[in-house]
């Protein structure tokens, strides 16, 4: 029987969500790839416990994770039978988030953000995760053929029913997000998260205003893709193979090809060095330098690479000087 290691909070770090009540480790443990029913269940579950057993609380899934090949659901099945069997005393310490838009069963209420699709997916979610309730529940994309009215008061009411504690977005454009915030505003929902894509190669949500806009509103933004799929580590200093799967949120990064790519690399991983952290280290610590940036979320199956993120945190400060040079180094 599992028992959590009981210095778990000793160095605890939180950080709000917005100006809500809602706080994030700083890194989370989000279950996005290799944690579906193909996947060897004892090593997946060993990595989730060492999280939490680190002061990892927040574990991030979908309804549509699983496989990538349309195994949907399996991820929140497998993280429902360890919160059942591992996990289920320390429910109340958690913080389980999951989403609903993407494709999780044939048919045209299988996808999207209407409410149908909404009420049926977080029951859906619930009975997966084998939870009365999930604490941040979110819509995962923008679905242009549901009004956003139709979506923000679906949400709201999932809420109102005791389904999830608070409501978050992904993936939407800054004007999408504005209209959606305004909405959520007027209906009083607990909106306290925009969930995007954000690393320190791709600023999208500088660019476009939508970190600026959050903070103004009072809501945070936890990014996902922090590695922009491994690229911000060590492994590619060497060279990115043609093949690599980037996400189609970071594919700008290679429209010049690899080699300008690899420059840059090895020399934010010697600013890295120099401050005494690995690239990926580092890398998260210049994210981390925003208050309104609420969580990163990791995605990992290795304990090793797990506990070496997690390092980030005793050197999350950066100079003036450092964030030049970045700035110089991606110009």
């Amino acid at each position: 029987m599992y028992k959590a290691d009981e210095n778990r909070y000793n160095n605890l770090i939180t950080r709000h969500a917005g100006k809500s009540g809602l706080v994030l480790p700083p890194i989370s443990l989000g279950l996005w790839r290799h944690y579906g029913s193909k996947d060897p269940l004892l090593p997946r579950r060993d990595v989730i416990l060492h999280a939490f057993d680190r002061g990892i609380f927040h574990f991030d899934v979908a309804n549509h994770y699983g496989n990538d090949t349309g195994d949907w659901g399996s991820t929140e099945n497998l993280l429902g039978h360890v919160l059942k069997t591992e996990l289920k005393p320390y429910r109340d310490e958690l913080v389980i988030s999951t989403k609903a838009g993407y494709e999780i069963h044939d048919g045209p209420f299988g996808v999207g953000t209407s409410r149908k699709a909404l009420f049926q997916s977080i029951d859906g979610s619930l009975n997966r995760l084998q939870l009365d309730y999930v604490d941040i529940y979110y819509a995962h994309r923008f679905d242009d053929q549901t009004p956003i009215e139709e979506t923000v008061r679906a949400l709201d009411d999932i809420v109102r029913q005791g389904k999830a504690l608070y409501i978050g977005i992904s993936n939407y454009e800054t004007p999408q997000a504005k209209k959606a915030i305004q909405l959520f505003k007027d209906l009083g929902t607990p909106f306290v998260l925009d969930q995007m894509s954000y690393n320190i190669l791709n600023r999208d949500v500088e660019t476009s205003g939508l970190i600026d806009t959050l903070g103004a509103e009072g809501a945070g933004l936890i990014a996902y893709g922090p590695l922009a799929e491994g690229l911000l580590s060590d492994r590619y200093l060497g060279g990115i193979p043609d093949d690599f799967p980037i996400h189609r949120t970071n594919s700008n990064l290679l429209l010049d090809g690899t080699e300008k790519l690899v420059t840059q690399l090895n020399e934010l991983n010697q600013l890295a060095q120099k401050r005494g952290q690995t690239l990926s280290q580092f890398a998260l610590a210049w994210l981390l330098k925003d208050p309104v940036v609420t969580s990163v979320i990791i995605g990992t199956t290795s304990i090793e690479h797990l506990d070496e993120n997690l390092k980030t945190l005793e050197h999350l400060d950066l100079t003036k000087d450092e964030l030049a040079e970045i700035d110089q180094i991606l110009k």
